[in-house]
């Protein structure tokens, strides 16, 4: 609602009793605007009974703009305990620990993102009805870990309260990583649906042809969705399997069955599309406010095979090889990203991450494109390039001059950590020095046009303490600052749910008693972001 006058007067006085700031209400205007400077005095005529005289003029507000927004997210990786936790057989105090520790530092290097392996191989890190708890959150299968909390519901709430978004990572398809089913629970759906599984190398896997398989994974996510408050479902590369020489995926059975008279590729691209638009449909049913993407591999065809294809060599490819035609699923709008995993170095002569890079963003269409950075590879690969300590930093500058890339994904949380901290300081020194919102999904005109009503604030040098009375109206609240160059960059952004009481926020950076003014405003389940009210500290 707007503040009055009246009301204004009486908060003012308020906050400087207080020693608080005083509230301004905020400039609607779009254009540029001068920092404030309040007009000096006119001199006093020179005869001394004359009383002195002075022009005051309302202090103007500079104007705000939105900074840019950017996806800045990390995978991280449950398999195999890769990523997390560093064990199954760590108390889940450490585990829990340990979590934090990845949170915290992505988020002190301006990440605004995780997106967090919850379903591995069959198995589930959160109590499902639907699949057994995982080895690797508890060290066997099928046994739950030893805690009161749902350590999904624990992740999200602790990823919320850093102003994080969190996006459930699933992977569809793999139903165990090794050949040992003596270790599978009898929930597994080896067990229970013996008839689904097909033995590919070294690992069972899911026959994505029969149709029970596509709704059997479409209720997973159901579940997940219905049940936990998460900002995405996503998918992984993993739909068939990436192929081995010599040996078949066994489904002719079900092609003979379910073929309806397509050729073998056809079919399996077809039971891949079935997939993507089954959870699309479910999640623009359910909660369409949740995004719903993609991470294929990051090569659709090469231009030898397809006209249209990259100018890569690549061994194996997503159309050809794994069934999956991204392509498609840009075309019929079923998913709201894709983060095509192109994990290879710039100037790869087989497959370089420019040319890909450029490639993804010509053939996107509306759909936004998340860059998939392999982190992984830093100082770690025969490619000589990963030696660079600005490989990464220049993958993020040419992601930047394509409209269509609105961001990054890394693979994978650890590889950022440890002996390569150097090279996650020199990215948020150079590409990642503020931190920044998340793009938003959708716009709501009606939502635009709400402003924060306010009704008390404290500054100390401890940070702002904040009351807003309609903050439920929002599912966060951003607080900006207008730096020394004219321009307002984010301070810091909280879920609404982590607040105090709903509606008071304390905002603890450092930082805000610098800026010589603030605003804050609301962001909506799309991502829609409301009017500003804008004051000086």
């Amino acid at each position: 609602m707007n503040l009055s006058l009246q009301r204004l007067s009486i908060l003012a006085f308020a906050l400087l009793l207080s020693a608080c700031a005083t509230f301004n209400k905020s400039s609607k205007n779009t254009g540029p605007a001068p920092l404030p400077k309040e007009e000096a005095p006119v001199p006093a005529p020179s005869t001394p009974d004359t009383e002195q005289a002075e022009t005051i003029r309302e202090e103007e507000l500079p104007t705000f703009a939105i900074p840019q927004r950017e996806m800045r997210g990390v995978w991280i990786a449950t398999v195999a305990n890769i990523d997390w936790p560093s064990s199954g057989t760590d108390s889940f105090e450490k585990q829990q620990r340990d979590f934090i520790q990845i949170l915290d530092f992505y988020r002190q290097h301006n990440f605004n993102a995780v997106f967090v392996q919850i379903r591995a191989a069959g198995d589930a890190f959160y109590p499902s009805k639907m699949a057994p708890w995982s080895r690797y959150l508890s060290g066997k299968e099928g046994k739950a870990p030893q805690t009161m909390l749902d350590p999904l519901k624990w992740m999200i709430q602790v990823t919320h309260e850093r102003g994080m978004e969190f996006h459930a990572w699933l992977n569809p398809y793999r139903a165990t990583f090794n050949l040992k089913v003596e270790d599978l629970s009898p929930m597994h759906d080896y067990f229970r649906h013996t008839d689904w599984m097909v033995k590919y190398g070294s690992k069972y896997y899911y026959n994505p042809g029969i149709p029970a398989v596509k709704d059997h994974m479409v209720n997973i996510v159901r579940e997940v969705l219905t049940n936990y408050d998460i900002d995405g479902v996503h998918l992984d590369d993993y739909f068939y399997p990436y192929k081995i020489p010599g040996e078949a995926f066994n489904d002719q059975i079900a092609f003979k069955k379910y073929g309806n008279g397509l050729d073998l590729g056809d079919w399996r691209r077809a039971n891949v599309d079935q997939l993507i638009q089954g959870l699309s449909d479910l999640v623009k049913n359910e909660k369409p406010w949740v995004q719903f993407g993609v991470s294929p591999f990051g090569v659709w065809r090469n231009a030898s095979v397809d006209p249209n294809g990259s100018d890569t060599q690549a061994g194996q490819t997503n159309y050809d090889d794994l069934y999956a035609d991204p392509l498609s699923w840009v075309k019929n709008g079923w998913v709201d990203y894709l983060a095509p995993q192109i994990y290879w170095s710039l100037d790869h002569p087989k497959a370089s991450h420019r040319e890909l890079v450029d490639w993804w963003a010509k053939n996107a269409g509306n759909t936004p494109i998340y860059i998939g950075n392999g982190s992984y590879k830093i100082r770690n690969d025969a490619d000589e390039a990963w030696r660079n300590a600005y490989e990464i930093p220049n993958q993020v500058a040419i992601g930047r001059s394509k409209a269509a890339v609105e961001g990054n994904v890394y693979f994978r949380a650890r590889s950022l950590m440890g002996s390569n901290r150097d090279i996650a300081s020199l990215l948020s020194q150079t590409m990642y020095e503020n931190p920044v919102l998340t793009p938003n999904k959708a716009r709501n005109k009606v939502f635009e046009s709400i402003e924060p009503d306010i009704s008390n604030i404290h500054l100390s040098d401890r940070g702002l303490q904040i009351a807003i009375e309609n903050a439920y109206l929002a599912k966060s609240v951003a607080l900006f600052g207008l730096n020394t160059s004219g321009k307002w960059e984010l301070v810091e952004s909280q879920y609404t749910g982590t607040s105090i009481d709903g509606k008071t926020f304390m905002f603890d950076s450092y930082m805000v008693p610098n800026y010589p003014y603030l605003a804050i405003g609301f962001l909506g389940n799309f991502g829609e972001f409301s009017q500003v009210e804008i004051w000086k500290p």
